[in-house]
This record gives structure tokens, sequence and C-alpha cells, in this order.
């Protein structure tokens, strides 16, 4: 599986999301469907964005009792999605059981993937509000190998582990990759951050870009740069 850059369309609603779509003539870019385009407009806007010819990563982010996970997912396999989240921390048995849930009757399923921690958590955040006192690294270690050991297709990580995750859970265990900016850009809410040419460099399989792409003056020449970067 190549490498790929993977738009965040944090929108509000399926009619500003479509209307930046439509700005990509002829280019179908791997899109991601976070909390607020789904909460907004729920299953529709899936199907919406797939018509066109889009991938899509459905990024919710489960994080349940196994069984809620587990039956929730069930549900999210009827939607004709490429991949799909849940958090790491939520354990092992919590993972086991949505990719249970979410492999349908043929055996078929989206790309299952684990949030080791987020990328705007950092090491002080992890120590003095979670009481987490293993270090960063560590923490997503382990996380990564619950998720690899639980069947799961990849981590979600920041760039910064990227290497170091495909070190202990093999190459072909995907590592998708959020915390993505350009040099000259601002760095927002993201703490743990690298450019697309680095994060190609660390080993990212996938890079999740938002608004750097979104909030750029002209967004198609935005995501060109970062497949520019971290593709060709």
């Amino acid at each position: 599986m190549g490498k790929d850059v993977i738009i965040a369309c944090d929108f509000s609603s399926g009619e500003k999301t479509l209307e930046f779509l439509d700005r990509f003539k002829g280019r179908k870019p791997f899109v991601k469907i976070g909390m607020e385009l789904y909460y907004a407009e729920g299953p529709s806007i899936v199907e919406k964005i797939k018509n066109r010819g889009h991938k899509i990563f459905l990024d919710l982010k489960l994080h349940d009792i196994p069984n809620t996970v587990n039956k929730a997912m069930s549900v999210l396999s009827r939607l004709d999605v490429d991949m799909t989240n849940l958090h790491a921390s939520g354990g092992s048995q919590m993972m086991k059981a949505a990719l249970e849930g979410l492999t349908r009757p043929d055996g078929s399923r989206p790309i299952l993937i684990a949030v080791t921690q987020l990328t705007s958590t950092d090491s002080a955040t992890l120590r003095d509000e979670l009481l987490i006192e293993t270090p960063m690294a560590e923490t997503v270690k382990r996380y990564a190998e619950n998720a690899k050991n639980s069947g799961l297709d990849g981590v979600v990580c920041s760039p910064l582990e990227a290497e170091a995750v495909h070190g202990y859970c093999g190459a072909k265990f995907l590592t998708v990759t959020p915390g993505v900016r350009f040099t000259d850009g601002d760095i927002g809410d993201q703490k743990r951050v690298m450019t697309p040419a680095e994060a190609k460099k660390a080993g990212s399989d996938y890079i999740v870009v938002g608004r750097p792409i979104t909030a750029a003056e002209d967004p198609v020449a935005a995501y060109e740069r970062c497949v520019k970067d971290f593709v060709d």
C-alpha cells in the first residue's frame, strides 16, 4: 500500500465540504470525515463523498466498553469507508471486540487503526493531567504493540513516532500521522509536529493534513505541495 495524503475535512456542514471538494477538479483526494462533520450530517455524508469517488477515513475514535464498541463498529461496517479508528487506551479487549464488529459476514472490512496519543498531548499533559509517568515514546510503543497483538492494521501516532512504531511492529503495520504542518505554517493546537517531507523520511504511511490545506488561500495548491513533498 503506497503513501497518501489524507485531507481532514473538518467542516461544519456537508454543503461546505462538498463545495471544498468541488475545487479539486479531476482529482479525488483521500478524505477524512471527523466528528464535527459526521455529527452534523450523519451517514449520508459518507455516501455522498464516496459516490464522488473519494477514499474515506472515518475518524470517530470510538472508546467505550467492548460490547458497545463491537455493536457500534458493526453499524459502521455497513458504510463504504476505507479506514476507521478507535482509542488504543480502551485496551486489548475493546480493540478485539471492535475488529470483530467491523468484520462483515463475507470477511471484508475497512482498515482499522488505533489512536496511541493525540498529537495535541505533550509529555507534560501525559504526566501532570493523565497521571501517566511512562515517557511518551514508551507509552506509544506499548499502545502500538497492544493494537498489533489485537489484530489491528496500524495506529494513529505523531510522525515523530512513526519510525519507532515500524521498528517494533514491522514495516507493514500502518502509521497514520496527523500533526503535519508546513515550515512556514501555524502549528495551531498541535504539539508534536513534522513537515510532510520530514514525515516521509520518518516512515509515515499516511499523513492527515487539515488546516494547512483547508484554510489555505489555494487549497488545491497546498494539497499538491503536500503530495509533492510526501508522495512523489
